[in-house]
């Protein structure tokens, strides 16, 4: 399982994922080329991505690019054709350039907007609810369980694909048991991805079963971390979850930005 960020640049396709994912999925994707006209490169020096993000956003762009994209996920590009605008929502803009670009829109922007690091964009995606797997987590869920099919990151429809029919049986036949979930954790140690989570119904099994998995995780601004995480439904429903161990910290849960089944 893999996820990323996919649009059109020309005749190209580019796909942003994880640098650590990179590899796997070049070599994966690399199986299924069967044109010779195909290639699979990495682009990670070529462009830069900046993100904005706030009430102001839109305003701000408007300022420097005439036209902005209006829908989700819908692009546009810079005006002077050196990279693109992806609104990612209402508030949420990406902004892919050159890196001789990305100085020029960086000074322009940051005398207005406050800059921060990739950590702060990582805990707005947690807190959307938009997973990223990782090598930790590659094998471990459905694309259900990670809630893609919620979030559009499933096409039932498509033709043949590897895995499509564990999807497909799950989404028309089967009862899913395992959702993520969005969740605060107060604790010292950032949790990882790939972090069991316990429950006192799955505890009790002997050997002990974890109930669910981290995902993501964050740090939030007012301290502790913000997580998703795959777990069971039941639990969720029924139990109070711990990180790592039944004695861990507790997982204090929160409401998604869009609804659960």
């Amino acid at each position: 399982l893999a996820t990323f960020l996919i649009w059109r640049d020309g005749d190209d396709y580019l796909l942003q994922l994880p640098a650590t994912l990179a590899d796997t999925l070049r070599q994966k994707l690399g199986m299924y080329v069967l044109r010779a006209r195909v290639k699979l490169t990495d682009a990670s020096n070529d462009l830069i991505s900046l993100g904005l993000s706030g009430e102001n956003a839109q305003t701000m762009l408007l300022e420097h690019c005439p036209e902005l994209p209006q829908q989700p996920l819908e692009m546009v590009k810079i005006n002077d054709q050196t990279g693109n605008i992806i609104r990612l929502n209402d508030t949420r803009f990406q902004l892919n350039t050159t890196p001789e670009h990305a100085q020029t829109l960086w000074r322009a922007l940051s005398g207005r907007a406050k800059s921060v690091g990739s950590p702060c964009w990582d805990w707005l995606n947690v807190r959307a609810g938009i997973p990223f797997i990782l090598p930790q987590t590659q094998e471990q869920f459905v694309p259900q369980m990670a809630n893609l099919d919620l979030l559009g990151g499933i096409n039932f429809k498509k033709g043949c694909y590897p895995g499509q029919e564990i999807v497909a049986r799950m989404h028309y036949l089967g009862k899913l048991k395992r959702r993520m979930y969005l969740a605060h954790v107060e604790c010292d140690v950032a949790p990882q991805a790939g972090d069991a989570v316990f429950s006192a119904d799955m505890a009790d099994q002997q050997p002990a079963q974890p109930g669910g998995m981290i995902a993501n995780s964050a740090a939030a601004p007012s301290g502790g971390y913000d997580v998703l995480a795959v777990v069971q439904i039941s639990s969720r429903e029924t139990q109070t979850l711990h990180l790592k161990s039944r004695q861990g910290a507790i997982l204090t849960f929160a409401s998604l930005p869009y609804p659960l089944p």
